[in-house]
């Protein structure tokens, strides 16, 4: 089915079985450096699950340049470990790739008790805000062989392959970029200058390696920072790592401070699969493209198109570390998807706490969360189903227990529907068409529009309950709020009920902002109209412009916080308020709403009462828990666990963790 995908290709004299990498992403799993049995479970679990490259990394070698962030290979010392890693992957089937890492400006060494950070110039980082130390030329070529030892002791570890970090606005960029390489010596200056420091190390470490060893670097596409490289320089760029020794370039987006989205659902699937072809219209060595490659029919046809070489798998395999196994033998349906939220990732990263999924509540707990077959199949109820309730389901399934799972509603998915229908989040609904095939594979007796009630469970007589009734919206001590023209943020985006051209949303929260965002996108031209009159040149780019953020409503949104955005994860929160601006929301915050009679909004802010006149009002204060049956269940003397949104309001992985932790409680 994917030929492309699964067929073989060789790295200098190294073959890969498959065209699929797992590159280097921050995990977080220690913060000494050391390597532990979270990291080797994890790479062990993407290794076994068919991938033909895991890269292990960021790897550091020492502390100015990566701080406690990166696992750490600046001393003989670790090479024991990571050959013992580098075993356990191999042993899977997989070839073992290391990224060696230096952040230089981007490091937060200082904030971590260490020195300054050091860059090509004194530059004051966007990114950490600090100020680093310009490098000396002892400092160049001190870095320089740390690089060049550090890849050699990878490959003395069994490494197959070190791949360089010349991307995301770390070290090597900021050498690159002429926004962060102020200096006038050889090292800065012309683009031969600029390019020496990151052509000297790959010249280096070919010598010290070997002809034969397989050495990769991972670049920027196009730095996407206004000043610094773009795609067209990348290509030169390129040129010179191909000519010093390079087997295989690794090409992904832009810096992390760049004001264009890298990660998050926003981001259209394979959207910088062009910088790959980019590059590999440059160079002769194999190109790897990245960022948002999701199904494998898309990966299929990037590889058949000559788009690249091979594709990175990164967050997706964190989600589904048998996505490629399951692409092989045509179960395309059962792969769990990367949604693309980086709530477990990226939000996490940026918080400095451990990686994990809210898709995969195994992802980091390899070792620790393991779904035994149960010798004893239970009776197991399940009330609700959404994405608690549904992960609860199917991990009780998979254990080998009898599942009934009872939903009130016409369909699955609970507030998914609802949460999926903001602009560039349509990707939740990835979510219930994964938890549709597994209800099918594991063969579990779905019932809809059907309330669970106490005479309903004494007739089924289950072994064991999973209570998962969700929640509500809340409806605030707010004069007004039940009058005809104030509707709820949950009907807005669950049926899209025809609302005045005033608009006003009760709630600067991450639903609040949500929900303005789809209520100001109305009226606004499709991507589909928007590629039409530009191919055609219909119109000019700036009334383009007005008709992409330029609708039909005008929207206020009332906040009784400081900020608005609570909720929101701190990687997308960017995002959502540059979409805010764009579609000229009004945000009024310290706003406590008192009346919204007539949809005359009365507020209070700074101790002052003011008003003003809308068409429609959308309450969006937040949401209650539904315990209906949840609180009956103590006296029925049947063994229970309530999940998700019945214990409390919170966030969609609080459900799904806590529903597959749930079917593991049933003995």
């Amino acid at each position: 089915m994917f030929q492309m995908l699964f067929s073989p290709i060789t790295i200098n004299k190294t073959e890969i079985k498959n065209r699929i990498a797992y590159p280097s992403l921050g995990l977080l799993y220690s913060f000494d450096g050391k390597l532990n049995d979270k990291y080797r479970n994890f790479y062990r679990e993407r290794a076994r699950g068919g991938a033909g490259i895991v890269t292990v990394g960021p790897v550091g070698f020492d502390f100015v340049g990566s701080g406690p962030v990166a696992l750490q290979l600046g001393s003989d010392e670790a090479i024991g470990d990571f050959k013992v890693l580098t075993k356990m992957v191999k042993d899977e089937g997989a070839r073992a790739w290391i990224q060696l890492f230096h952040a230089g400006a981007y490091s937060y060494s200082k904030l971590m008790g260490g020195e300054d950070p050091i860059a090509p110039s004194a530059v004051f980082s966007n990114y950490n805000k600090t100020m680093p130390r310009e490098m000396t030329i002892e400092d160049i070529k001190k870095v320089q062989q740390s690089f060049v030892d550090a890849a050699a002791r990878a490959k003395e570890a069994g490494f197959d392959g070190v791949e360089i970090i010349g991307s995301a606005g770390y070290l090597i960029t900021q050498f690159l970029s002429p926004l962060t390489n102020k200096r006038t010596d050889e090292y800065g200056g012309s683009f031969e200058n600029r390019t020496r420091f990151p052509r000297e190390i790959i010249e280096m470490m070919r010598k010290r390696l070997g002809p034969d060893y397989p050495i990769s670097i991972r670049m920027a596409g196009n730095d996407f920072v206004p000043g610094s490289n773009t795609d067209e320089d990348a290509r030169a760029i390129a040129k010179v790592y191909e000519k010093a020794g390079v087997n295989l370039i690794n090409v992904t987006g832009g810096w992390h401070e760049s004001r264009v989205p890298q990660l998050p659902m926003e981001l259209p699937r394979a959207v910088y699969a062009y910088l790959a072809l980019n590059i590999k219209q440059a160079v002769n060595v194999p190109v790897i493209a990245s960022n948002r490659i999701s199904d494998p029919y898309l990966a299929e046809q990037l590889l058949k198109d000559g788009i690249a070489d091979m594709v990175n798998l990164g967050r997706v395999l964190i989600a589904d570390p048998y996505w490629p196994e399951k692409a092989k033998s045509g179960r395309v349906d059962e792969i769990t998807p990367c949604i693309a939220c980086s709530q477990g990732c990226t939000d996490q990263l940026f918080s400095a706490k451990p990686v994990f999924c809210l898709a995969n509540p195994r992802a980091g707990y390899e070792g620790e969360r393991v779904v035994k077959k149960t010798n004893s199949p239970k009776k197991v109820m399940v009330i609700g189903a959404g994405p608690g309730g549904l992960e609860a389901a199917i991990t009780a399934a998979e254990a080998g227990h009898h599942v009934e799972l009872y939903e009130k509603s016409n369909d699955i998915g609970g507030q998914l529907w609802i949460a999926s229908t903001p602009p560039h989040k349509g990707e939740l609904m990835e979510l219930i068409r994964y938890f549709d095939a597994m209800i099918e594979k594991y063969d579990i007796d779905l019932y809809l529009e059907t309330e669970v009630t106490e005479d309903l469970i004494k007739e089924v007589q289950p072994d064991f309950i999973i209570a998962a009734e969700g929640a509500e919206p809340l409806v605030p001590p707010i004069d007004g709020i039940g009058d005809p023209k104030v509707v709820s943020a949950w009907e807005v985006l669950g049926n899209d009920p025809p609302l005045g051209r005033k608009i006003a949303v009760i709630g600067g929260g991450a639903v609040g902002l949500e929900t303005a965002e789809f209520l100001a996108t109305k009226g606004t031209i499709s991507p589909e109209a928007l590629y039409f009159l530009f191919r055609y040149e219909a119109e000019s780019v700036e009334r383009l412009r007005e008709l992409v953020f330029r609708g039909t409503k005008e929207v206020t949104v009332f906040e009784m916080l400081p900020k608005v955005g609570k909720g929101v994860g701190k990687s997308t929160k960017w995002v959502l308020m540059g979409n805010i601006e764009r579609l000229n929301v009004n945000v009024i915050t310290n706003a406590k709403v008192i009346s919204v009679r007539d949809a005359r909004v009365q507020y209070e802010i700074n101790g002052k009462r003011e008003e003003m006149q809308f068409d429609s009002v959308v309450n969006a204060v937040g949401s209650r828990s539904v315990k209906k049956i949840a609180s009956k269940l103590d006296g029925l003397g049947i063994p229970y666990k309530i999940i998700g949104d019945s214990v409390r309001p919170a966030q969609i992985n609080d459900a799904i963790h806590e529903g597959f932790l749930a079917a593991l409680e049933i003995k």
